[in-house]
């Protein structure tokens, strides 16, 4: 997945979410543990637009990882898998 980092946050929410919720959908009911993967790998790959977009994240993962965390703590009807606790980690 290769997110632009001109976009927005909440345009990407509504760019991916119809998406998540229907791998959750599908997934969640026969294949839960083949789920938990992917949604981590979207939570990555936010981590890494983050970087992209905001220079002061770009040489640091951690604070990348812990901004997103904070965000996904703070506001978690953003992500359809932010609400099903699936969140990157918060500092």
């Amino acid at each position: 997945m290769h997110l632009n980092p001109d976009l927005e946050i909440d345009y990407l929410s509504r760019m991916f979410n119809a998406s998540v919720r229907g791998w959750i959908n599908y997934y969640g009911h026969f294949y839960k543990s083949q789920l938990y993967p992917v949604l981590r790998h979207m939570n990555d790959a936010l981590v890494k637009w983050a970087r992209r977009k905001y220079k002061k994240l770009e040489s640091h993962k951690t604070w990348a990882i812990r901004w997103l965390g904070r965000l996904a703590k703070n506001i978690p009807e953003l992500f359809a898998h932010w609400q099903l606790g699936i969140l990157p980690a918060a500092g």
